[in-house]
């Protein structure tokens, strides 16, 4: 894993819209959606890059965790 880590307010920044980068949190880990297709627009489901999303992958997405370990992981979240 990657050494850096990430407040709420860093990942925020990482939204696609104020840096072109968009990453998400899930379970601690920070990942690089930046050029995942699904990702593409503005948001993937009603969910926006930028945040903590573990709640959502965990209890709604229907893929679940499985598709993480195709991400790159760039750093963990302190929240």
């Amino acid at each position: 894993m990657a050494d850096r880590t990430f407040t709420k307010e860093e990942l925020a920044k990482y939204n696609g819209k104020d840096d072109p980068h968009k990453y998400v949190a899930v379970d601690g880990v920070v990942y690089d959606l930046t050029s995942v297709k699904a990702w593409a627009g503005e948001n993937h489901h009603g969910n926006v890059a930028g945040q903590d999303l573990t709640d959502i992958i965990t209890n709604v997405s229907p893929h679940g965790k499985k598709v993480l370990s195709k991400l790159n992981v760039v750093g963990k979240y302190i929240g």
